[in-house]
């Protein structure tokens, strides 16, 4: 009997005992657990997000470069991410992401305890545990992390811990824009707002069901279900999404079929810095942010990064009409270079005209050395020789055609005479009044031609510079459009206006045309007459009302000067000749309206520059005397159905505007630049037409004049605006200022129509010498 009480105690002891170790063991693993996830906390097992960085986590956001119509027509991004808020996601695509990958989102507070204890219990073959909160976590603070055992262990507890935060921190609805903000989807785009640019070409607010059921599938892994590489798994991967949302009676069952009997329609377009729309100016805008951000800085001192701080520049550009400005020169310099590729076929030393052999071999080894290859080599300690000769190679390579690029096989010599083939262009339009840039096309293909022909080149501008000569008659002589003067036989003496030997100036056509008004005169650009006004004023004061203008390169006081011997840009002469639109105002061209950063305050504001130059009267008479250019002189093919010398080349012809134009054409000696101002009230348009050599050209005016190869694309380009009502470019007349002190109401035959318009346009167009 003792012996079976004394096993029986025996027995009580024993469980007791394991007992009492059980609970000491369980305490200890919680106190352990407890400790392991302070420590986590304290970051003690790697760090942790600050409050800070839980308010401002570092997303890596792209800069978006946004038009005054409220478009995005091009970002700077290393992570090619843009951060949308939740307002602006689509409801379907919302709806299909908790449908598939966190069912109970708007019930737990970061860590999902059902889904854990099931992941657990079956060893995460029924499916992982992390909550939409825990990817987010990961995504912004950790990434993938590692694949061994304990470490992932650490990690999987600071995510809760930095869930558990960002539960507190944030709303439902601002985790989940959050976390459409940071995800990878691949080929450059992260984000929902990127995925869908680059996919579908759309903003995300427009994307169907079935295509936000792609994007959501695409959270699972957008390396595997990738909708370029991978159509029909991400047709899979879409359908059990689609499913997921019938499941959660986001839709119907007859709506899932039909979504999933749908076949994967993409509109993919790579989003790249050298592709897109406004590339050019994009560029431009890119040198003058590296400025602004020297010269401004973040309230801590530090510098702003336009690559990952998610800045808002917001320009001037109009969205539309840079689309139509492209469209224009793209149209035309396809249709002109065409009839030069005839031109060339003939010329041994294409498309090199009039030039000698040293000539030739200079511009060569000059092209040569400002190449990728040469620089390439040079790192590499190759001589000169070895160099040289490199270029004599066939090699493979992919070249620019107006056909599209091509693949092909050449030597880099022959592709360097190749690409100075190609007829190059420049155009920039503004509003007169408000300086606002409105399109900008830099040249005709960024990715080939990087070189800048509106704010970085420039070029003689031939007879475009006599509107400037015959301002500074007007207001230092008191003449006026009507004012008669010989065009005659006319020189200069060397010793006069610091001239070194005598200069006559000859017409194009080299006869003259005797008594002729102002606005005659202009009209048929007669360089006898400008000759003579400048002679009369003095090259220093058209030299110093053209500073007044804006023009901002250096000018010879020389009597040339009255020709257009003279480089200028395009945006200089936009907004010289602005000024005479503005009732003689000058206002510097602006392509910046604000900055803001991610928060959306505004950081930057630039402040409009402007400057009286001339009276209304003077102004207004200028403008009138160049409304004579598009009435009777080289521009009148605008308003007419005639033919004309490049009649197969006016692109978009007949134009026949009725509206009152403003304008000049103008062709430096040789033919080797074509230009066109055009103005309407509330728009002035500058064009170039030019290859990057001027020693290649055209050889005749037939094709080379301003009036065949720049006036057609601001003809093109205006026709585009005008068609689009929504833009309100004005027809209007320009204003015509009260108690009007020039007389500007020319008298005129009334049978002064141009008849032969092809003899008429070729002898209204003067060149300097």
């Amino acid at each position: 009997m003792a012996a079976k009480k004394n096993n029986q105690s025996n027995t009580v002891k024993d469980i007791k005992y394991y007992q009492k170790k059980f609970w000491r063991i369980f305490a200890y693993g919680l106190l352990g657990l407890l400790a392991f996830f302070l420590f986590a906390s304290w970051g003690l097992f790697g760090s942790m997000p600050s409050f800070e960085d839980l308010e401002n986590p570092d997303s890596n956001l792209a800069t978006e470069i946004i038009s005054s119509d409220g478009v995005v027509i091009g970002k700077y991004f290393k992570t090619n991410r843009s951060q949308l808020k939740y307002s602006d996601l689509p409801k379907n695509l919302v709806e299909a992401l908790v449908a598939t990958e966190d069912a109970r989102f708007y019930e737990h507070s970061g860590i999902d305890g059902r889904g854990t204890l099931r992941a657990i219990f079956t060893l995460g073959t029924n499916g992982g545990a992390s909550t939409l909160t825990q990817q987010l976590a990961k995504q912004l603070f950790h990434g993938e992390g590692s694949k061994f055992l304990p470490f992932r262990i650490v990690q999987k507890i600071k995510e809760w811990i930095i869930a558990i935060r960002l539960e507190r921190q944030y709303t439902k609805n601002e985790i989940l824009a959050m976390y459409c903000n940071v995800y990878d989807f691949g080929n450059y785009s992260v984000g929902v707002s990127s995925a869908a640019q680059t996919y579908f070409s759309k903003d995300p607010k427009d994307l169907t069901v079935d295509e936000s059921a792609i994007l959501v599938g695409m959270f699972k892994n957008s390396g595997l279900y990738n909708p370029v590489r991978n159509p029909e798994g991400v047709k899979n991967r879409r359908n059990v999404v689609l499913s997921q949302m019938e499941k959660a009676k986001m839709i119907t069952d007859s709506e899932k079929t039909r979504l999933q009997g749908l076949p994967i329609s993409l509109k993919f377009k790579l989003e790249s810095h050298r592709e897109g729309t406004a590339t050019y100016f994009r560029e431009y805008l890119r040198d003058y942010m590296k400025k602004w951000m020297a010269d401004n800085k973040k309230p801590d001192g530090s510098d702003y990064d336009i690559y990952k701080d998610g800045l808002k520049i917001y320009t001037t550009i109009d969205s539309r009409m840079q689309a139509y400005a492209e469209e224009a020169v793209s149209e035309h310099m396809k249709n002109l270079q065409q009839q030069f590729f005839i031109e060339m076929k003939t010329n041994k030393n294409a498309p090199f005209v009039s030039i000698t052999q040293a000539e030739t071999e200079r511009i060569m080894m000059q092209a040569m050395k400002n190449s990728v290859r040469w620089a390439q080599m040079k790192e590499m300690d190759k001589s000169e020789d070895d160099i040289i000769a490199s270029f004599k190679v066939k090699t493979k390579m992919r070249i620019f055609t107006w056909k599209g690029e091509r693949d092909t096989t050449m030597t880099p010599m022959d592709s360097i005479r190749y690409y100075k083939h190609f007829l190059q262009s420049g155009l920039m339009a503004m509003e007169p009044q408000t300086g606002a840039i409105k399109a900008w096309v830099g040249g005709i293909n960024y990715k080939y031609f990087q070189y800048d022909h509106v704010g970085q080149g420039a070029r003689q501008v031939g007879s475009t510079f006599k509107p400037f000569v015959y301002a500074t008659a007007i207001e230092q002589l008191n003449m006026s459009p009507c004012d008669s003067i010989l065009d005659g036989p006319f020189m200069i003496h060397k010793g006069r206006h610091h001239v070194t030997e005598d200069w006559e100036p000859k017409n194009s056509n080299h006869t003259y045309r005797g008594m002729v008004t102002l606005k005659q005169a202009l009209a048929g650009s007669i360089n006898t007459v400008s000759a003579k006004l400048i002679d009369r004023t003095s090259p220093e004061a058209v030299v110093e009302l053209t500073r007044k203008l804006g023009v901002k390169t250096e000018i010879p006081v020389q009597p040339s000067i009255a020709l257009g011997a003279v480089d200028i840009t395009v945006e200089d002469m936009v907004a010289a000749y602005s000024t005479f639109a503005n009732q003689g105002v000058y206002v510097k061209p602006q392509f910046l309206s604000r900055i803001e950063n991610k928060s959306g305050e505004v950081i930057y504001e630039p402040i409009p520059e402007s400057h009286d130059v001339l009276n209304k009267d003077i102004a207004f008479a200028v403008i009138k005397l160049l409304q004579g250019v598009t009435e009777t002189g080289s521009g009148a093919r605008l308003r007419t159905q005639g033919g004309g010398s490049g009649d197969n080349r006016w692109t978009g012809y007949p134009y026949m505007f009725t509206n009152p134009i403003a304008g000049k054409t103008g062709t430096t000696q040789n033919q080797s630049d074509g230009w066109f101002m055009g103005m309407v009230p509330n728009l002035v348009t500058g064009v170039w037409v030019g290859c990057e050599d001027r020693s290649a050209r055209f050889k005749s005016l037939t094709y080379g004049q301003g009036a065949t190869a720049a006036l057609p694309v601001w003809a093109y380009f205006m026709k585009k605006c005008y068609a689009d009502p929504g833009l309100q470019v004005s027809k209007a007349e320009f204003e015509r200022p009260a108690n009007l002190s020039i007389k500007v109401d020319c008298y005129t035959r009334p049978a002064a129509v141009v008849k032969d318009t092809t003899q008429t346009e070729q002898n209204t167009e003067e060149f300097e010498l």
